[in-house]
């Protein structure tokens, strides 16, 4: 079995096209678990090993303080209405303090705690390949957790058959899955700003905010906590529902209740991995190299 690296990419080629080579590449691998959050790439990736493999291919789904309660339930519901297999999985990552001191490395371990339960599930139950939905764009980003899955042996499909996000969304729009329009979305653990501890409490203030947010209609933000202050980052297009008297008075009421101090509203709108800007370039050289 082949693992693919970061900064591999094969020739450009249409996304029908590349859709035929991944559905391919996935009737190879044999027996095959998919680690599945519900987001559109993972999705996608499950739906399509499904179409190949049927009962050879199981979803898993892990379950922790990270996962946003809202998440979980539309990663269950989108695997029942496709017929896909779901299997549920407890990851203990919230008892590594190396996790919970929040480094630059702190997607490494959680990547390294899924991959382990999942390699040990592997072994129990007779299948042959973990692989998951990293995409070419996921490359130029700051992205710890795929040293994890290059340790751990974990094949990337969408990533080996040159697909990004967008010809993910195309493909899954033209197989008429409801998620090809889904917004990008991350642990909770993400929001919390580099070496303030991760905490239930910390990670509870940022989901009831981010639900908070969804009532009120916005549909891509992040909740960005900085101890005292909580930085909203809301899309530059729905920025202008943001910018009133009565929405400022709303969110203030909101996450003063949740613990905050102060709120602020981050005015150069949402963008997906802003905490990592303030990482200093050597971890960002020493997490983005490929590592056997």
């Amino acid at each position: 079995m082949s693992v693919f690296r970061p900064g591999q990419f094969p020739a450009r080629q249409d996304p029908a096209a590349r859709l035929l080579s991944l559905r391919a590449r996935l009737r190879s691998l044999g027996r095959l678990l998919i680690a599945y959050s519900g987001g559109v790439d993972s999705a996608f990736l499950a739906w399509a090993a499904h179409r190949e493999l049927g009962k050879d291919m199981l979803a898993v789904l892990a379950e922790s303080p990270s996962l946003a309660r809202s998440q979980k339930r539309d990663a269950v519901v989108f695997a029942e209405e496709q017929g896909i297999p779901l299997q549920i999985i407890h990851t203990g990552e919230m008892e590594r303090a190396e996790y919970r001191r929040n480094d630059a490395a702190r997607c490494y371990y959680c990547k390294d705690e899924l991959f382990t339960l999942m390699e040990g599930y592997c072994q129990q139950h007779g299948f042959n390949v973990i692989a998951y939905g990293v995409n070419v764009d996921d490359q130029g980003d700051y992205r710890p957790g795929q040293q994890a899955a290059l340790q751990h042996r974990v094949v990337a499909p969408l990533l080996e058959e040159g697909l990004g996000k967008e010809d993910i969304r195309q493909l899954a729009r033209a197989a008429g899955l409801r998620i090809w329009d889904k917004p990008a979305s991350a642990c909770l653990a993400s929001r919390i700003e580099y070496d303030r501890p991760v905490t239930r409490e910390a990670l509870n203030a940022v989901e009831r905010g981010e639900e908070a947010l969804r009532q009120l209609g916005f549909r891509q933000f992040r909740v960005r906590h900085h101890g005292p202050i909580v930085r909203i980052e809301i899309s530059r297009d729905e920025l202008p529902q943001a910018l009133t008297v009565a929405m400022a008075a709303e969110l203030t009421r909101i996450f003063k209740a949740l613990g905050f101090s102060y709120v602020t509203l981050d005015l150069e709108g949402f963008r997906s991995g802003s905490m990592n800007a303030l990482l200093p370039a050597a971890s960002l050289r020493r997490w983005n190299s490929p590592k056997d």
